[in-house]
């Protein structure tokens, strides 16, 4: 196993262990009582902080894209409406991961919903607090490790840099798990949407099989089944562990970018263990909800709770002088 995802094992036993404080949106450990800095102060302090730093290491999170529009995962909004506004219709849908939840009869109503969930995040633009983050990365010595499987951050650097724990839009792998194989998922789903044109099914013929027993592909991604933990997951955890470990004896600054709290056993609480670890290790998270702070990092940390997109706007005019508009 892997430096990063004994890590990742040992907070998931942490989160068993105390269940019901995670639940109910808290943490179990002791938590910095120190006044946060004006807004102003916090920019200034972060910039300084990617500058000063040796080499970065990114963990975003859902909270980064929702921050950017991609915010149509939990709830019936505009963005929801614009992409999936004809099953909401049919099937009154309240966000992305509602329709993923339905119980389904038809399959190829199920593959019509999942194609336009895919296709959704596979084509959509860089958003700008991507952008804006690029930018902050410049000329650093940095690496992303993200829960995401939107595909954003892999739009925007080499998959050698990106670990994608959680998994990947642009992959299938069997539903069954039957092999250690993934595929690709890009031009199915493109041959699927112009199928379906309008309607919400997919031709029977289109949908997705396993090219090794024929049962129904699915999504490389954790939560919706059987996420295949092979070759290509145990690659993202070396990918990370490899990174750190390198690194941790240098200035290496841990930035948490949207760490809800159904997950913090992925990116924060391995963020936060580290930084405490590691001699020059600095942590830094921007929420828009939760400003925890261990009492132990309290000198070598700080959350802004804030809206992530105005944050790194902000940060890199602070830096570069313009926000690049």
């Amino acid at each position: 196993m892997s430096f990063y995802e004994d890590l990742v094992m040992q907070t998931q036993m942490n989160y068993q262990q105390y269940y019901s404080v995670y639940a109910s949106g808290r943490t179990p450990y002791a938590l910095s009582e120190k006044k946060p800095l004006s807004y102003q102060e916090q920019i200034a302090r972060l910039a300084q902080e990617i500058q000063k730093a040796d080499c970065i290491l990114v963990g975003g999170a859902s909270g980064l894209s929702a921050a950017g529009g991609g915010d149509f995962y939990y709830e019936d909004n505009a963005s929801f409406r614009k992409y999936f506004g004809k099953f909401a219709e049919k099937y009154h849908f309240k966000g992305a991961f509602d329709g993923m939840m339905h119980q389904w009869d038809d399959r190829a109503a199920f593959w019509a919903y999942l194609s336009t969930f895919l296709h959704t995040t596979q084509t959509a633009p860089v958003r700008e607090p991507y952008l804006d983050l690029d930018a902050l990365l410049k000329d650093k010595d940095f690496f992303i490790l993200t829960t995401n499987q939107d595909t954003q951050f892999v739009k925007l650097y080499p998959d050698e840099k990106v670990a994608e724990i959680q998994g990947d839009h642009r992959f299938f792998q069997c539903s069954a798990c039957c092999t250690d194989d993934t595929w690709d998922a890009v031009k199915p789903v493109e041959e699927m949407i112009a199928a379906m044109g309008d309607g919400i099914v997919i031709p029977q013929n289109l949908i997705p099989k396993c090219p090794h027993c024929g049962k129904e592909a699915f999504p490389w991604v954790r939560g919706y089944g059987n996420f295949l933990q092979g070759k290509k997951y145990e690659e993202q955890y070396e990918k990370v562990s490899r990174y750190v470990m390198d690194h941790k004896n240098k200035k290496i600054l841990f930035l948490e970018l949207g760490v809800g709290r159904l997950t913090p056993m992925f990116i924060q609480e391995p963020f936060w263990n580290m930084t405490f670890r590691f001699p020059h290790a600095r942590y830094i998270a921007i929420n828009d909800k939760y400003g925890y702070l261990p009492k132990q990092l309290e000198d070598k940390g700080m959350v802004i709770v804030e809206d992530i997109a105005r944050v790194l706007r902000d940060t890199r005019a602070a830096v570069t002088g313009k926000d690049g508009r």
